[in-house]
């Protein structure tokens, strides 16, 4: 017996939102004083940055549990299973279901549950839960439902996830132009054939990392104290993804046994393309390599930084042949890894 993905889904948001869009926004500096550049050069060197030529919103009625159910609805046709026999759903995300416009998230009941109810599955046994490991957390939803199957405890479970960071940022941060929203969704289950999840790795920093990423006030020192916005210290967390991620992409892809030249893919967190291309000079630079071209494929050009989506959205672009000149074939080897808020790293050696 393995654990596979025996099928993937999607939700990439209708609202464009380029670098031009922000021309008009008012950037602050976190004392409240003005951003002394003017936005034009701002968003070029962030892009120079990022690589983030635009990303993607969901329109006004959506919500997290809504676009998450799209994406596991995809998963759960793409797989050919009835929901029916679903064991758990796992849905990763980090701010709930915020509304357009308002100020509280709603977690009451948990977005997996709402997942559930919208895919009409009425099997009690069917467990749904939600996971909340900063950006990570679709990499750790998979590794937990493979412990599921391996314990004995499921057959077959759906991992989502999915944010809408678009409800959540203070606009006059420019760390606000990252973010942006999606779903992505996949079906886990035991079957009988080679290839499957050989190892995973997790590990979580707290002792002085553990607020690289937090709730806070807005730039605008005239905006209600008691509503806060994703911040981060942006350089730190930079500093210590280039420390932490290599080493447990390393340590997971020596775990499998597989030698690092069997490697066809890397699919990274898309946080940040500079940050993840140093990511991944550094890993090969463990083994004395250098990374092969095309390697690491990268969505964030045009889809931002969307959380926990980042990752199994990627995955199934490339497996339904949307990102260019990027294939995954059978038996190739495919190693995830992901860093976000806690702060957490993980990573999964997966043969396809």
């Amino acid at each position: 017996m393995n654990v596979k993905i025996t099928g993937s889904g999607s939700y990439i948001p209708t609202e464009v939102v380029t670098n031009k869009d922000f021309a008009e926004h008012v950037f602050l500096n976190d004392d409240g004083t003005p951003f002394p550049l003017p936005n034009e050069v701002i968003t070029e060197k962030f892009h120079d940055i990022t690589g983030i030529i635009e990303r993607r919103y969901v329109s006004d009625d959506l919500l997290t549990s809504d676009i998450g159910t799209i994406a596991a609805k995809k998963a759960i046709a793409n797989a050919n299973i009835d929901p029916e026999t679903l064991d758990y759903i796992i849905f990763a995300h980090n701010f709930g279901n915020v509304k357009q416009g308002a100020i509280q998230t709603d977690i009451l009941p948990s977005l997996a549950t709402r997942v559930k109810f919208d895919l009409r599955i009425k099997n009690p046994k069917c467990v749904a839960y939600d996971m909340l490991f900063g950006c990570p957390g679709w990499v750790e939803g998979v590794i937990q439902a493979q412990a599921f199957i391996k314990a004995g405890m499921a057959k077959k479970c759906l991992v989502i996830g999915a944010e809408t960071l678009s409800r959540v940022v203070d606009i006059h941060d420019r760390d606000s132009m990252i973010y942006s929203d999606g779903a992505g969704a996949t079906i886990i289950e035991a079957i009988d054939e080679e290839g499957g999840i050989l190892a995973h790795e997790t590990a979580t920093f707290t002792y002085d990392e553990a607020y690289y990423l937090y709730f806070g006030n807005s730039f605008n020192k005239e905006y209600d104290p008691d509503v806060r916005y994703i911040k981060m210290h942006g350089r730190k967390i930079y500093e210590f993804a280039l420390s932490q991620v290599p080493k447990a992409m390393a340590s997971c892809l020596d775990k499998s046994g597989i030698n690092i030249s069997e490697v066809k893919k890397v699919l990274i967190h898309q946080a940040n393309e500079k940050m993840d291309e140093a990511i991944i000079q550094r890993f090969y630079k463990i083994y004395k390599q250098t990374p092969p071209e095309g390697i690491m494929p990268m969505s964030i050009h045009e889809l931002g930084n969307s959380s926990v989506a980042t990752v199994p959205t990627l995955y199934d672009l490339i497996v339904k042949g949307k990102i260019e000149n990027q294939k995954i074939a059978k038996g190739d080897v495919v190693l995830f890894a992901s860093v976000g808020s806690g702060m957490n790293v993980n990573a999964i050696v997966y043969r396809y």
